[in-house]
């Protein structure tokens, strides 16, 4: 049994850990496209624009996921919207790596993206509930490290299926089915953790499981912090509408709006393109085989993770606008030299190198921190619809990403005047707005809890 008076640091690692496998999920999803893609297409004989779909069909889905999530999660609980994500990633793992056709495919993808949706907001949504406000960033932006290991973990299996299961024609018609079968062994594991940790303390207030929720707090910070931090949480509900109407009032729209354009500015400056077509890049741009541009996809994995944890580490101590805004500079940078690396014709390792720089800046601050932000502002008892509207519009702005990038990066007239690098000026100017954007909307929250960021809130009005 856990020591009540004093919690247990241990106690709240496990049940965040297990709520992060649905962001190491959401990673795998997202990750597995980018090495399977190129097989995909060769096998259908995709066009740019079906190629294209084949990889966002699975982000349109997941602003459904992200919708439906928000108020089941508010109904019956974030611990059954995890335990109902990993049942669509096992379908969906199942389904990719069975199709009869590319309709068979897309509709698997479809379901696989619902998870992600879901997982995506609740996921973090949960952690925040669950954690002391003093190391709430760190354990977000664990989620955000799972999501990375998910990615970096299904590139080494993508290359070694490739390297290692046959040749082309081999990886053509069956090595893209292993690719994505592969899931379904995270996806089991989550389906059976998540039954084994508790609901989220705010949600049990919320549904008048107050001894429930106490007791839980009990466990995370010691019985002093369980009985303040329910007063604050009781407090808070009792002036709350729960409606997301709410939302939409003057007073409050300013909050929705800073989600919103969060989400969408973390998709708009490209990250989606490096980890979905990341493989086709190194190819078109550096001109690598299939072989090195796997291997070096691994390689961007692997910075991913490494830049994750140091912002793990920073993100409660230096505060979160510091790592947005240096962040962005840094992202804006590389993006912009990228751009002119296709103009200029040039070749040689400052490929490898701008893009890790992006990779790098964008782990240490834009990739970890919006999900902290966006899991912190929002009132406790229409938070579930909140982060839906806000990660709905997040994975729209990703689909339209995903869905235009191949159509720029094998355009004619844009290849022959930028040699591929244009979608990267764009990116690059994204970022311009997102570091202006940091700057003059959004607050501090470093070392506040729950209660007290919705209070600043409703005094800034």
């Amino acid at each position: 049994m856990t020591e009540r008076n004093s919690g247990s640091m241990a106690y709240v690692v496990g049940i965040c850990l297990v709520a992060t496998l649905g962001g190491l999920l959401f990673g795998y999803d997202t990750g597995v496209i980018n090495g399977s893609i190129k097989f995909v297409q060769l096998k259908y004989e995709l066009t740019a624009a079906m190629k294209g779909w084949a990889a966002s069909s699975a982000l349109l889905a997941c602003m459904f996921g992200a919708a439906f999530a928000g108020p089941v999660s508010d109904r019956f609980g974030r611990k059954k919207v995890l335990i109902l994500s990993a049942v669509l990633f096992l379908v969906s793992a199942i389904g990719t790596a069975l199709p009869r056709n590319i309709t068979e495919f897309i509709i698997f993808r479809f379901i696989g993206g619902l998870g992600v949706g879901a997982a995506s907001m609740t996921s973090p949504m949960y952690i925040a509930e669950v954690s002391p406000a003093r190391i709430r960033g760190r354990m977000v932006s664990v989620n955000q490290m799972a999501i990375v290991s998910g990615m970096l973990i299904v590139y080494f299996v993508n290359y070694f299926i490739a390297r290692y299961g046959g040749d082309e024609a081999w990886n053509i018609e069956r090595g893209w089915r292993w690719m994505f079968g592969s899931e379904s062994i995270p996806a089991v594991i989550l389906l059976v953790l998540a039954f084994t940790v508790p609901e989220s303390p705010r949600w049990l207030t919320k549904q008048g499981r107050r001894d429930e929720a106490l007791d839980i707090l009990g466990r995370v910070d010691g019985a002093d912090y369980a009985r303040e931090e329910m007063v604050q949480i009781e407090d808070t509900i009792s002036h709350e509408s729960g409606s997301l109407s709410q939302l939409l009032q003057p007073g409050m729209r300013i909050i929705l709006v800073i989600g919103v354009v969060l989400a969408v500015l973390q998709q708009v400056t490209g990250i989606n393109v490096f980890l979905y077509f990341g493989s086709d890049i190194f190819e078109k741009l550096g001109g690598d085989n299939i072989d090195a541009a796997l291997l070096q996809q691994i390689i961007v994995g692997t910075t991913m993770l490494l830049f994750t944890t140091i912002a793990i580490w920073s993100v409660d101590k230096v505060g979160r606008k510091p790592l947005m805004i240096v962040g962005s500079i840094g992202m804006g940078i590389s993006l912009l030299a990228m751009g002119m690396y296709g103009f200029m014709r040039l070749d040689g390792m400052w490929l490898l190198i701008f893009i890790l720089g992006y990779i790098a800046s964008f782990s240490l601050s834009v990739g970890p921190v919006v999900w902290v932000i966006l899991s912190e502002i929002f009132p406790t008892k229409i938070r579930g619809r909140a982060m839906a509207v806000a990660t709905l519009c997040l994975w729209l702005a990703n689909t339209i990403v995903s869905q235009t990038f191949p159509m720029m990066n094998e355009n004619e007239y844009l290849v022959e005047k930028f040699n591929h690098g244009f979608p990267f000026f764009i990116y690059g100017g994204f970022c311009i707005v997102l570091v202006l954007f940091m700057v003059k909307a959004v607050p501090e929250t470093k070392g506040k809890t729950l209660e007290e960021i919705e209070k600043y809130w409703a005094g800034a009005q």
